[in-house]
This record gives C-alpha cells, structure tokens and sequence, in this order.
C-alpha cells in the first residue's frame, strides 16, 4: 500500500489509488479510514473522489478466505461548491465478494458533512495527511530488498530526519461502525481491506487497486512504474500462492546479506505469511496499534514505516519520526481527520 508516489499514473489520476487504511476502535465503535489521492503526486491529482468509481472497505472473519462484509462507497460529479453527493452500501455473504449485487443503501449525503445512518457515520473529503516517512530512509531499504544486498546505515542520521510528506493532503474516507453491528462486535477477529474499482465499458467493474497492510508496495513492488503489477487486480486469497516465495526470498537475501539471522530462508517465509495474504488483522474493541509488540489494526499516529522497515531487515531501523510528527494532523473525536 501507500501508493503516494508510486507511479505516472498514480500521479495522472490519484483519485484511484489508495495511499492508506487505518483501523481501530473510536466511541464504542470501529472506525475504518481508508486514504486515496495524495497531492504529493503533483499538479495531476485531481481533486476529489472519481465518480465512475467505487471505493470498498472488506471484511474477513476469523481467518476467511473471503470477505464476508463490504461497505461501498460511490460519489457523484461536483457540484458548483465543489462538493460531491455520496452513498454508502452494505454488502454482506456472497453479495460482498463480487461487483454484482447492489447492497443495502445505508447512507447518503455530501463530502465535508457528517453522514449517518442506522446507527453508522460517514465523513468524506480532503484532509491534512497524518502519514509520515524520510523517503530518503526509505531509498535505502528499497535497496537492500530489491538487490539482496546488505542494508546500510551509514549514511543515515535519524536526527536529521525530515517528514517528506509534510504539508500535504489526501481524500479521506471515514467510517464509523457501532459496536451494536451483528457481525462488528467486540472481540471479533478480522482482517480488512480496501480497493478501488472503476466501471468498465463493458458495464462491470475493474479493480484498480488496493491494499491491506501499511508499506507492501513501496518495499515490494517499488519500480512499478507503469502499474502493471497483477497485485493490484488480483484478491487477497491469491496473495500467498503468488508472491509468497517471491516475498520470502527477497527477505532472505537481504537478512542473509545483513547478517541479521541464522536462518534467512526461515525468517522470510515467517514474514511472508505474516504479511500475507495482504489484510489488515484488528480484533474489535481491542486498542490497535500497527507496532513492534504487535499488528493489530493501525491508528493514524502509528509509525508503520519504522516497523515495515525493521521487520523486512530483522534490524533496528530507527527512522528518526515518531507520532509527535503529525500530532496536528490527527484528531481524537469523529471524523478522526483534520479538514483541509
């Protein structure tokens, strides 16, 4: 995930490219954030969310293969104040794994505003990006995993370290579920993602992208320049037939080259299954926290890079930030964002 700077397309058309989700608990509920449309991109980032687009938050349970629960969300065009008219549906069972069904409408209103019902509050729109990275830190470990080579610090000092990501602002969708929900109660195990789809000529969908847990592309896929890899496109269940031993070995060799673990084969395939298939694992009601003591969920102060980077390594990778950096940026109360 975090597809940011990733690609020419990502900066011709932002609005379809997700850069983040975030889970976690909020007022005896489940609030799930899902980040698309970076301005980081530059001057081709549309504003907005795309109105032939769908924008889908997925629910596994208890280690499913398959989603049991979809919330989706569409837009429409922009009215002259710029705003757009919004919908949500709740797809469950099998309507939750296709594009078929229509879903249960549970919802509507505008970007910038509150919307709600039964029981459920959405808040959608551009808002201060809380994510936070050195991207020249980054380069480095892009390096080591990429080649297989040693990773080297040398030429890091974490005190210098600088927010690349400052000042910038993504489309955030907010999405806050009560712990009352027949299937998102307390102690439910979980494991969520978010995709994007975009209507074809033929009348279905194409899923353009999507992500689960924080970092995978820019540490995995990171020269994939044209967006052609089938990662994108493909669903969670196929993650591990498909790039599991690709994960695995590209982990090992660099853990191998770092001299980090006896095992280096062993320690890839433990990180590879851990990080696929590629879904964010939160249980509900527990507090989250995408840290070094534990995945569960991940809340918009967590530095998810640091610990993607020091888990793929297995070495300390200190990357000079932590959630002070974007303490501004976040908000306690809904909709957890901070407006632009």
């Amino acid at each position: 995930m975090s597809h940011h700077l990733d690609t020419p397309l990502a900066a011709q058309n932002g609005q379809l490219f997700i850069d983040d989700l975030y889970v976690f608990p909020g007022e005896d509920s489940t609030v799930f954030v899902m980040d698309v449309n970076s301005n980081i991109t530059g001057v081709y980032a549309e504003p907005g969310f795309h109105h032939e687009a769908r924008y889908e938050i997925k629910v596994h349970f208890d280690g499913a293969d398959q989603e049991a629960l979809t919330y989706r969300f569409s837009f429409g065009e922009p009215g002259a104040d710029g705003r757009q008219p919004l919908r949500l549906h709740s797809l469950t069972g099998a309507d939750a794994q296709g594009d078929a069904a229509e879903g249960e409408l549970v919802l509507e209103g505008r970007t910038g505003e509150t919307a709600s019902g039964a029981g459920i509050r959405a808040w959608a729109g551009r808002v201060q990006d809380a994510f936070y990275v050195d991207l020249s830190l980054l380069s480095l470990v892009n390096g080591a995993v990429g080649k297989g080579t040693a990773l080297d610090l040398s030429s890091w000092n974490p005190r210098e370290a600088r927010n690349t990501f400052a000042g910038t602002t993504v489309e955030a969708i907010v999405l806050e579920v009560p712990h009352t929900h027949d299937r998102l109660r307390p102690g439910a195990r979980t494991g969520v993602w978010c995709a994007t789809k975009l209507a074809t000529d033929a009348g279905g969908w194409r899923q353009i992208n999507r992500g689960g847990n924080p970092m995978m592309w820019p540490i995995f896929w990171p020269d994939d320049t044209d967006f052609s890899n089938p990662a994108n496109t493909r669903h969670p269940s196929e993650d591990v037939a498909a790039d599991g031993r690709a994960i695995a070995g590209r982990i090992a060799a660099a853990v191998a080259a770092t001299g980090t673990s006896a095992d280096p084969a062993g320690y890839g395939q433990t990180v590879a299954l851990q990080l696929l298939p590629d879904v964010l694992p939160y249980v509900i009601g527990t507090p989250a926290s995408f840290g070094f003591a534990a995945r569960n969920g991940r809340t918009r102060a967590d530095n998810a890079p640091e610990v993607m980077m020091s888990l793929v390594t297995n070495l300390p990778v200190p990357s000079g930030l932590s959630p002070a950096t974007t303490t501004d940026q976040r908000n306690d109360r809904f909709p957890y964002v901070v407006p632009q």
